[in-house]
């Protein structure tokens, strides 16, 4: 039976730490496609997919091709002892995050704002954790001028705090900001202030952000923000850069990209490859930004040439000669 790859079920992309490329293959991931399929959407090759798949395969994020029985040995399903706090499961978050809100609703948050400033900057565990489901930004940035705060209570005040001045004490902690579980719970954080998140992601790369625009975990205010990032930055990467987005994303990201062009550059380094994809010479059909040179070189394709539908698309494009 052919493997048609599917995400296993429950368990959180953001959580992962997938690069680029990882995360666009997950994200075409519905159980549908075989991976020669998968293949040629990304315009990559079939090893090259295949290893892929495989990583997520063992990060726990892909259901495996088929069950391997415990007496033959293979890849564990569960966590390794020795896993990080970043790497735990998501139930077992949640459950220690449930129990931190309960301690700080029930038993801290009658205390005056001033008095908790006081006693967050020294508490220990479990009240600093507690402290950081605090909804006023003083007693967060007493938590972070706190000696024992770690990575953990970074993660719970990225995911779980409402102002942006307390989320902005945390992004000035540059150790902080760095840590993948603090990142996403940024991201998952509908209250991300528009310049904090500028301030992480404008130094990314344009298909990180492109994977932020259009991640499902993402609430809108944030899918939003990354568009806006992505638009201003598309014309200041280099060529190669802005080739890589369209062409992993199948131009996909065209749609976001609606009134901006690419330079000579970028239309050359499209222009020396074939296609085969028919989904994206759609895309690159219909986008009215498409230089000359790019029309002309996708109407010599063979694919294009078999299928009557893409030789109109491109014969009534505006730059089509």
């Amino acid at each position: 039976m052919t493997w048609k790859p599917q995400p296993q079920a429950g368990v959180d992309p953001l959580a992962l730490p997938l690069s680029p490329f990882q995360g666009y293959l997950l994200s075409r991931l519905d159980g549908s496609l075989e991976v020669a399929d998968l293949a040629n959407l990304m315009n990559l090759g079939l090893d090259q997919v295949s290893a892929m798949l495989g990583e997520l395969v063992s990060l726990g994020a892909v259901e495996a091709e088929c069950p391997v029985p415990p007496e033959l040995g293979g890849l564990e399903a569960v966590p390794q002892p020795e896993a990080t706090s970043l790497e735990e499961d998501l139930p077992a978050a949640s459950a220690r995050a449930t129990t931190h809100r309960k301690l700080f609703e029930q038993h801290l948050h009658g205390h005056s704002v001033d008095e908790r400033v006081a006693q967050a900057r020294v508490a220990v565990e479990p009240e600093l954790s507690a402290y950081c489901f605090d909804p006023t930004a003083e007693v967060i940035r007493a938590v972070l001028e706190n000696p024992r705060v770690g990575g953990l209570q970074a993660r719970l005040i990225a995911a779980h705090h409402r102002t942006a001045a307390g989320l902005e004490a945390l992004g000035a902690c540059t150790a902080f900001t760095n840590d993948p579980g603090v990142r996403r719970g940024l991201l998952q954080n509908p209250l991300l202030p528009v310049g904090l998140y500028r301030r992480l992601w404008s130094t990314k790369r344009l298909l990180d952000q492109y994977l932020v625009a259009t991640s499902r975990e993402a609430p809108e205010q944030v899918r939003a923000m990354a568009r806006d990032l992505l638009r201003s930055s598309f014309n200041q990467r280099t060529g190669e850069e802005r080739a890589e987005l369209i062409l992993t994303t199948e131009g996909r990201c065209l749609v976001t990209l609606v009134g901006l062009t690419i330079d000579g550059h970028t239309t050359a380094l499209l222009c020396r490859r074939s296609y085969t994809s028919t989904l994206f010479i759609q895309n690159l059909a219909r986008w009215s930004a498409a230089p000359p040179q790019l029309i002309a070189h996708l109407r010599r394709q063979e694919a294009v040439k078999r299928n009557a539908t893409l030789r109109q698309l491109l014969e009534r494009h505006p730059n089509a000669s």
